[in-house]
């Protein structure tokens, strides 16, 4: 087929190669401009355009898409079969999402009407879901509203972080997305029930809030990890909290209980497990401790 390929991140590379590796004729790849990133903020092209200009493909780079006409005509020029769209990041106005023969075909990283949005994999995990999986749905006008060609669940893990949930997902987004270009598959509206939103993650939801219960910010830990990442204050110094275990105890919000890094939440305890100072390597909790002490009494801070 005659394709288009619309993915910014390392996890639209995985179908990126894919559909290259089937001998799909990828007519041009869209992705996000190059944006500062790093140490020194230096301008450093996406994981998808660092792919495709690796198998030698055309790369376009629009900074938005809703009212430009010229590229409306410019992608359906292309005369393509499909798009195929993982994580673009930039809404498809509908000219574009009419311009393809058979529409534009999205990865989309949840069981969908569940986790509809930006950050699927990190709500499934906040939520303690059961499941998570993959849907290749049909794009309309909609936010990840369109019908469904093909879902594949899997099990979450207790341990399963935003990481480790993005490298089992991205590989199965992959294979899906053949088979939906390969079959004639039917596409079935979604339920109108059962429909969540998963907001897009920043900065801001890292600091951790003890008054939580200790089950809830545990989940947190695993799906905010690794970015934007949990965190929490000693004696005015941020600290990255990157993996905690939920266990018995109580008291004031943020006590530390012990001199190992066992906190009162609004519910239970968290065992802090492994812990990032400022320009520091990350450290599990014993290392860590013999360099920054956090005695028991003392207070943490979101």
């Amino acid at each position: 087929m005659r394709l288009a390929f619309m993915g910014s991140p390392e996890f639209a590379v995985p179908a990126l190669r894919a559909l290259v590796d089937a001998e799909h004729c990828v007519a041009a790849v869209y992705c996000q401009p190059p944006r500062p990133s790093g140490r020194g903020h230096r301008i450093h092209p996406c994981a998808v355009e660092t792919a495709a200009v690796s198998l030698g493909l055309p790369v376009r780079t629009p900074a938005r898409l809703r009212h430009d006409t010229e590229e409306h005509a410019a992608f359906a020029a292309l005369g393509l079969d499909a798009a195929v769209v993982c994580a673009y990041g930039l809404i498809l106005p509908e000219p574009m999402l009419a311009a393809p023969r058979l529409g534009c075909l999205n990865i989309h990283a949840s069981l969908l009407p569940r986790w509809r949005g930006a950050a699927p994999m990190q709500a499934a995990i906040l939520a303690g879901d059961a499941l998570s999986g993959i849907s290749i749905m049909r794009m309309d006008a909609g936010l990840d509203t369109g019908p469904v060609l093909l879902q594949r669940a899997i099990p979450l893990t207790a341990r399963e972080t935003a990481e480790s949930l993005h490298d089992r997902l991205a590989p199965l987004g992959a294979e899906l997305m053949l088979r939906a270009l390969a079959e004639h598959l039917e596409a079935k509206p979604q339920p109108a029930e059962g429909a969540t939103y998963a907001p897009r993650l920043t900065r801001a939801d890292g600091p951790l809030d003890w008054r939580a219960p200790a089950e809830v910010l545990e989940r947190r830990v695993r799906a905010l990890n690794p970015w934007p990442g949990t965190s929490t204050t000693a004696s005015g110094t941020v600290l990255k909290v990157l993996a905690a275990r939920v266990e018995a105890g109580g008291g004031e919000p943020g006590t530390l209980l012990d001199d190992a890094a066992l906190v009162a939440c609004g519910e239970g305890a968290l065992r802090l497990l492994r812990l990032q100072a400022p320009g520091r390597a990350a450290l599990d909790t014993e290392p860590f401790l013999r360099g920054h002490p956090l005695p028991a009494g003392g207070r943490l801070g979101a």
